[in-house]
């Protein structure tokens, strides 16, 4: 147990000091292959696209801690092995949300470390309530995740093509795993928990933007 906690927060202050893990395989690129170039964008409209593209690596820091925090109170060890799995899958998303800030010239939220222990602290709760409330929980968040990038997607400037390929491949992605934990048994949630997860996102996405 201890080894375990010391590996998870190895692992955390990893993730928020930027070194994502686990590492890109070898010859992989910052983007997926169909990332677009961009084309003209004010200085307006390149501040929007920072702040668009920090909260979502704020997001993307959160999707760590929540699927690592389930997997440590998952019950079966299958479910704790599908959470893992789709930690490190979400790692890719962390890589190009945070390179895509780099080339805007933006930074990443200062408050990351927090959204990491708040969203570990939740999912180590929802995976007490068992592995079909925990994958009900994965579900959910993934639906409204999808939501989510489908208004950021409204919202980018029409010259940032890159940001555009970039969260058209997420939201995919996501709209996936929500998929297959529906698959693996994962519950719908009661009403009140889907709404306190969507205040509870946007208290984070309104911070985020800003700080």
């Amino acid at each position: 147990m201890l080894d375990s906690l010391i590996g998870e927060l190895d692992r955390a202050l990893r993730i928020c000091g930027g070194a994502t893990l686990p590492s890109a395989p070898e010859g992989a690129g910052a983007y997926p292959a169909e990332a677009e170039e961009d084309g003209n964008m004010s200085e307006r409209d390149r501040a929007l696209s920072i702040r668009l593209m920090r909260v979502n690596h704020a997001g993307e820091i959160a999707a760590q801690a929540l699927y690592r925090g389930q997997a440590c109170s998952a019950r079966k060890s299958e479910t704790r092995t599908l959470l893992r799995d789709a930690a490190d899958d979400e790692v890719e998303h962390l890589r190009w949300c945070r390179a895509r800030l780099d080339e805007l010239g933006g930074a990443t939220s200062v408050l990351d470390p927090l959204w990491y222990a708040g969203a570990f602290v939740i999912g180590c709760t929802a995976g007490c309530t068992g592995d079909a409330g925990s994958l009900g929980f994965v579900r959910e968040t993934e639906r409204q995740v999808a939501e989510h990038l489908r208004g950021h997607l409204d919202r980018l400037p029409e010259g940032d093509a890159r940001s555009r390929a970039l969260i058209r491949q997420m939201r995919s992605d996501e709209i996936a795993h929500g998929d297959a934990a529906k698959v693996r048994g994962g519950a719908e949630l009661p009403a009140p928990a889907r709404q306190a997860m969507h205040l509870a996102a946007r208290v984070m996405t309104t911070l985020a933007a800003r700080i």
